[in-house]
């Protein structure tokens, strides 16, 4: 009977890890110019469709109980990503199902809208582990594209011009001169938000305001669901794209207040450059798991304590206690999981809840450095290293 269990439990455990890889992305080459394709662009015929799954955010706790509520039985989301690349620009389009349509308004503070992201490993000096996930890490940046749904939004919108500032009604003007003032307001409408950040760990998010980014987002709403899409450069000063392309991508779905970490996301996902030399050890590491025994990983975990701070099941440690790592198979890499098993401080979730008890600090702070409290494990052998990460990479919610 005991054998029997467990060979139902590997079995299960590794049904669970198969759905974790996603399949690498083909960028297909062509001539037409990318750096304004829109949705509805006829190029998009050309390109390949792959489905990535996004999965909820749990690592850390939203402080939002509403909000929490809503998305309590939230399940992994299939997106349906492609890519195109002319040589000097890559585009990105991600289709998702979502049915209510929810954009930005200025009427309301707790309207909450629909949006996306594309994260990229920024450049670096050297070759390197990829960024965690979230955020970026210390010395290895990411660049993120942010794009919202949106209605026309008139203020604040930086004109500075009072005289269309009032209502409509209050002007003093009728027939042609009260059309020429709507139509003057209409012209100064803001109907697309699009901003793009630079991060390097938890709070170091900057926008980059400078305009040395160009980029050309958009959303597009139809009975399906969402189509995103995202044009960029292959080369600025923050990213060197060429052969394959390490992406993120994340959405948000405002029916059920998501906003800012309440959010769906995937794991790297790799995407190759037609016509260039692919980097195959990077599309191996994001498109396998590791190689480990999940149920020899799963003993071990619990034997090292690590369900004495991390929930990986309604069981285990409260959520607050330490990260989450209910979803944590879903949007992390192996290697990063190696890392935070041999390293712990080499990434720093800084996103301690003002509702965890102050006697469990999830790091402390050391000659201006954040220092995680999590036990290093770097006496464990490789075999059980790869043992736990197997098991961690089955820890992920069921697909919708």
């Amino acid at each position: 009977m005991k054998k029997l269990l467990t060979t139902i439990l590997s079995l299960g455990l590794a049904a669970s890890a198969a759905l974790a890889a996603n399949p690498a992305i083909s960028a297909t080459k062509v001539s037409e110019s990318l750096d304004k394709v829109k949705a509805d662009s006829a190029v998009w015929s050309k390109a390949k469709f792959e489905t990535v799954v996004l999965y909820p955010q749990t690592t850390i706790e939203f402080n939002d109980k509403k909000a929490n509520a809503l998305v309590a039985n939230t399940k992994g989301k299939k997106a349906q990503v492609a890519a195109l690349h002319d040589g000097k620009n890559i585009a990105i389009m991600v289709k998702w199902a979502d049915k209510t349509k929810d954009v930005e308004q200025c009427m309301s503070s707790d309207v909450y809208t629909d949006g996306f992201a594309v994260q990229f490993a920024g450049a670096t000096k050297k070759a390197q582990p990829l960024p965690y996930i979230g955020m970026g890490s210390e010395g290895r940046p990411v660049v993120v594209h942010l794009q919202k749904a949106t209605a026309k939004v008139y203020e604040p919108n930086g004109n500075k011009d009072v005289s269309t500032q009032i209502n409509r009604q209050q002007t003093g003007v009728f027939g042609k001169e009260l059309a020429e003032f709507d139509a003057k307001v209409a012209s100064l409408a803001n109907t697309d938000y699009e901003k793009v950040f630079v991060a390097e760990g938890f709070r170091s998010t900057t926008e980059i305001k400078d305009k040395s980014v160009k980029s050309n987002g958009a959303m597009v709403h139809s009975p399906a669901g969402w189509s995103g899409t995202l044009s960029r450069p292959l080369k600025d000063e923050y990213v060197n794209l060429s052969g394959t392309v390490p992406v993120a991508i994340a959405v948000w779905d405002g029916s059920t207040m998501g906003r800012n970490g309440l959010k769906n996301l995937s794991t790297w996902v790799a995407i190759n450059l037609e016509g260039q030399k692919a980097n195959t050890a990077m599309v191996s590491e994001l498109t396998t798991d590791s190689k480990g025994d999940a149920a020899k990983g799963k003993e071990a975990a619990m034997t090292n304590g690590c369900t004495g701070c991390h929930q990986m099941t309604a069981a285990d440690a409260p959520s607050l206690l330490g990260p989450s790592l209910k979803n944590i198979g879903g949007y992390s890499t192996s290697e990063y999981l190696r890392e935070s098993i041999l390293k712990p401080s080499a990434v720093v979730v800084p996103g301690y809840n003002r509702n965890a008890h102050p006697n469990t600090p999830w790091y402390n702070i050391e000659k201006g450095k954040r220092v995680s409290t999590m036990t290093d494990f770097s006496f464990l052998d490789k075999a059980t290293v790869d043992d736990i990460v197997a098991y961690l990479k089955t820890l992920k919610s069921e697909v919708e």
